[in-house]
């Protein structure tokens, strides 16, 4: 396999990037299985795995520490997340030095190890200073926890933003960028890609077969419901998902199919494309795929193999514009200036009597 440097660290990874949200009751609940789908990633030369606190409330990287305790551990890059909420408690979530320092704990404990290669934000956080986050993330660096530290479905002027604030205060910076993207979802193209690699930072990109659609599993006729769905926790906006009788999935549908077109006539299957399509950027480092079961593991392992002719990507920038999101909702995450309408509209006058 041909691995490529993330960001300007200096670490070799593999272009795939072992994912592994599924693993634990999200997913796939048998530990043993789970464990298995790593070492056979491992042995197929995958060699960098990703994972996250929030995965299955933490029995994600329990799995991933047990599946690598019989591993040589300096041979594989170790990327977690950290900032989504941990249970009911108002502090244990976000980017402040209080919860960084115990998330980082709790995830070395859960993976049985004492350092992480790459430690993520998970989104942004618009409630703490984006020093105080670097200042943490900084002290875990020197502290030997942490190697790098990376952001993950930052827009373009967050990342500029972390990249001043770092130089400015003497922080290290954040070396990655996680975001959503695939041939449904390319808005990044015109901006965070970009700002990214001009700041030298590695793109470690998720969800390349668009949260399933570009499996090949759903369509007309088939039960357009992902395991993933039925076993997640409910999200707004996650219900119509693959719903039928939603406009823009109507339209997803029908990119699908002529995507399928092309993939057939390229003597390629669907995911193979798709991934392929993602690692063809010379902005993106690694893709992350999310194998629930060895069946959904192997079809992927040639994918870096596959070279696609200029022709093929040509037809699907036909299908899809370069930097087009078909559906805006799928980046998954929009700024409280959006969310919030007060954030937009004035205050209403009180009336005086």
């Amino acid at each position: 396999m041909e691995y490529r440097t993330l960001g300007g660290t200096g670490i070799k990874v593999s272009p795939l990037c072992l994912g592994t949200m599924m693993f634990g009751a999200w997913g796939n609940p048998d530990h043993d299985d789970a464990a298995a789908i790593i070492h056979r990633a491992l042995d197929a030369g995958i060699n960098f795995i990703d994972t996250a606190d929030v995965y299955s409330a933490g029995e994600s990287e329990v799995i991933v520490g047990k599946a690598l305790a019989s591993v040589d551990r300096s041979r594989v890059v170790l990327a977690t997340k950290f900032g989504s909420p941990m249970g009911e408690d108002p502090n244990a979530r976000g980017g402040s030095r209080r919860w960084i320092v115990t998330a980082c704990e709790d995830s070395l404990r859960r993976l049985g190890t004492d350092y992480i290669d790459l430690y993520q934000i998970h989104r942004p956080d618009e409630t703490v200073d984006v020093d105080e986050t670097l200042g943490a993330l900084t002290d875990l660096v020197r502290a030997g926890k942490i190697r790098s530290f990376g952001s993950s479905t930052f827009p373009a002027e967050q990342i500029v933003e972390a990249q001043w604030v770092a130089e400015r205060r003497g922080r290290e910076r954040f070396r990655t960028e996680q975001p959503p993207y695939s041939i449904l979802v390319r808005g990044i193209e015109g901006h965070v890609l970009p700002v990214a690699r001009a700041h030298g930072m590695g793109i470690v990109s998720w969800s390349p077969l668009a949260g399933g659609w570009l499996s090949g599993r759903f369509g007309v006729g088939k039960e357009n419901t992902s395991e993933r769905d039925k076993r997640m926790p409910a999200r707004p906006g996650a219900g119509g998902r693959f719903d039928l009788t939603v406009e823009v999935n109507q339209r997803k549908l029908r990119i699908v199919t002529e995507l399928a077109e092309v993939a057939a006539a390229a003597g390629l299957t669907l995911v193979e494309l798709a991934l392929a399509f993602v690692l063809e950027h010379p902005a993106v480092t690694a893709a992350i795929i999310g194998p629930r079961t060895k069946e959904h593991l192997e079809p992927q392992l040639r994918v870096p193999e596959i070279r696609l002719d200029p022709a093929v990507l040509d037809r699907i920038d036909e299908i899809v514009p370069p930097g087009t999101d078909v559906n805006p909702e799928d980046v998954a995450w929009q700024p409280p200036a959006l969310r919030d309408t007060a954030s937009r509209r004035r205050p209403l006058r009180s009336s005086r009597r």
